[in-house]
């Protein structure tokens, strides 16, 4: 019994060792990195009008809206306009403070309905079920005509029209690139 003890401690360390040398980091030598790459490519323009869902976040504006959202480039405002064209709410573009996609997975009805089924063993099933994924365009906003800020967000379409809307938004406002997202430069919004 001793013998296989230590034949199995023996596995044990070359194995440990073996994985810490595939760990190691490894240097990327120059001729790896092509000179003319580009990291991400440039997404389409965004279209001047698009489908989206507004979730709340300005005050005195808290019901969820399904709408589009309109760039207003004459007006240097987003818009969001409800079901009706009616325009229900615009943030000036000078009080973005930074914009951001986010991505939530949602769990189908079939699943909860599933997975609330109350026969033993039914319910692991919904885990199996996919979850579906979707896309949020974020606004955290600071105006300085009306002294609101805060977070706002508005549900889009899908992935192409959310990186879509951020480089468009990007582009218009001024806003620099920062991890996921865009930022305004503090040294811009302190000018007179």
């Amino acid at each position: 019994m001793r013998r296989y003890q230590v034949i199995f401690a023996f596995a044990l360390v070359v194995a440990c060792c073996a994985g810490a040398e595939a760990q190691r980091s490894r240097a990327v030598t120059q001729s790896q990195v092509s000179p003319n790459a580009s990291p991400t490519p440039t997404p389409a323009p965004a279209p001047a009008s698009l489908k989206a869902k507004y979730e709340g976040g300005v005050a005195a504006f808290t019901r969820k809206q399904t709408g589009t959202l309109n760039f207003d480039d004459a007006g240097q405002r987003l818009i969001f306009k409800d079901k009706y064209q009616r325009e229900y709410l615009s943030l000036p573009y000078k009080s973005f403070s930074a914009i951001w996609g986010d991505t939530r997975a949602v769990t189908s009805n079939a699943a909860r309905v599933v997975g609330a089924v109350p026969i033993y063993g039914i319910g692991l099933t919904s885990l199996l079920m996919p979850k579906n994924k979707q896309r949020y365009f974020v606004v955290q906003f600071d105006d300085p005509d009306t002294k609101i800020n805060g977070t706002t967000s508005f549900k889009l379409e899908n992935k192409e029209v959310l990186a879509s809307v951020l480089s468009t938004l990007a582009q218009k406002t001024g806003m620099k690139a920062r991890g996921d997202g865009f930022i305004r430069d503090a040294q811009a919004t302190s000018k007179p």
